[in-house]
């Protein structure tokens, strides 16, 4: 077992490194940067949300700034990575489809027991699509014997279609209006592909590494969750193995409560380009929020889940980073009829902010609103009148 200690500040280049943000276009260009940023990510969560351009494609453009939304489309086509819901739904590379096993494993298990109706609905899709081919929900008729009382209240075939996704019997793919295509896995998973089952050692050793590679330090937390989906895991017990062999080692950071975990392979000195990054609520660096208020000082919360009369910064305020500190919050949206990136609102950190980093959030904005298929770009109000009006006037 060895302990590293690290500052803060080295903290921070670590973590940003291994989420893609360390500089721009980190993982190069084209296509085939789409595929080295999920492979190395190894999850990319989607999202429905579309105030701006949907999380999964944000994520993206945020570390390859010549990325087109055909690409990562053409990648799942091509059977390179594919969507599941893991930890959350989201892309994963081909080569780990033999992890999705154990959640889908999982899945099957621990759903409440199904009515005969329940199975035979299920069955009946299945036989269907083995006869026409991939279907969507619309594809059925509304078997709906009740009306609806919200949202998430599914009609019976759409719940079908999902439980035979979760259990893994089918796999999806998107339409470019977003709607999902169900298909089996034999017409999707390319046949080289590795569908041994791993062992319950197998999978939370998969989890740490995978957590620890995406994050660059992580807590038992961060790994529990993204191993949530397998009920009764081994991740707790492996981890303690794999420090006490030396696979994994303990990190220590300056007023950061610990136990805390980190790669033996890991790089320690990493240096940043200070770009600025507009980024995503659901980006990896942002997912879980504690770390962004330990390592960061940030205190960020999407309000969109907050009631109108309780938001702070607004309804889709998008994280602003500037190197390793987050200088702002930026709750914008497109209105895409009329091509114009609305920002209802730019919060600024109590921070002082150069005149460099102002002229590459400048750039960045401009960047995010093309990005959006936006030509104009409208500002609304601001905590700091005085950078709102230099950016006002460079836009």
């Amino acid at each position: 077992m060895e302990t590293i200690s690290l500052t803060i500040k080295q903290a921070r280049q670590i973590i940003l490194n291994a989420s893609g943000l360390a500089k721009k276009g980190q993982f190069g260009d084209g296509k085939e940067a789409v595929y080295r940023v999920i492979d190395h990510l190894g999850f990319l969560q989607l999202d429905t949300n579309y105030v701006v351009e949907r999380a999964h494609h944000h994520a993206l453009f945020a570390r390859i700034p010549d990325y087109e939304k055909e690409w990562l489309v053409a990648l799942c086509e091509e059977g390179r990575i594919f969507e599941y819901f893991a930890s959350d739904a989201g892309f994963i590379p081909m080569e780990e489809f033999r992890f999705s096993l154990s959640v889908k494993k999982s899945f099957e298990e621990n759903r409440k027991p199904l009515t005969k109706p329940e199975i035979r609905l299920m069955e009946q899709i299945l036989e269907r699509v083995e006869r026409e081919g991939p279907l969507m929900v619309t594809d059925f008729e509304n078997d709906r014997m009740e009306i609806s009382s919200g949202w998430w209240d599914w009609r019976p075939a759409k719940v079908a279609l999902e439980r035979l996704y979760l259990d893994g019997s089918m796999t999806i793919s998107r339409t470019k209006s977003f709607q999902k295509v169900y298909d089996l896995p034999r017409n999707t998973v390319p046949p080289e592909t590795d569908l041994t089952f791993p062992t319950a050692e197998e999978y939370a050793r998969f989890i740490i590494r995978r957590t620890l590679k995406t994050l660059g330090i992580a807590s038992v937390k961060e790994m529990a969750w993204r191993g949530r989906r397998v009920k009764g895991n081994l991740i707790k017990k492996e981890l303690e193995l794999m420090v006490k062999s030396g696979e994994i080692n303990i990190a220590v950071i300056e007023n950061i409560k610990g136990p805390l975990y980190i790669l033996p392979e890991q790089e320690l000195n990493i240096m940043l380009s200070n770009d600025v990054f507009i980024l995503s609520p659901f980006d990896i660096l942002n997912v879980f929020r504690h770390r962004l208020k330990d390592f960061f000082n940030f205190d960020y919360q999407i309000e969109c889940f907050v009631p109108a009369a309780k938001r702070i910064y607004g309804y889709f305020s998008l994280p602003v980073l500037a190197g390793d500190i987050f200088i702002a919050r930026m709750d914008a949206k497109a209105d895409r009829k009329k091509k114009i990136l609305l920002i209802h609102t730019i919060h600024f950190e109590d921070l002082s902010i150069d005149k460099a980093t102002i002229e590459k959030l400048i750039d960045a904005i401009k960047a995010f609103a093309e990005f959006n298929n936006c030509r104009e770009i409208t500002l609304g109000k601001s905590n700091n009148a005085t950078i709102l009006k230099t950016i006002s006037e460079n836009l």
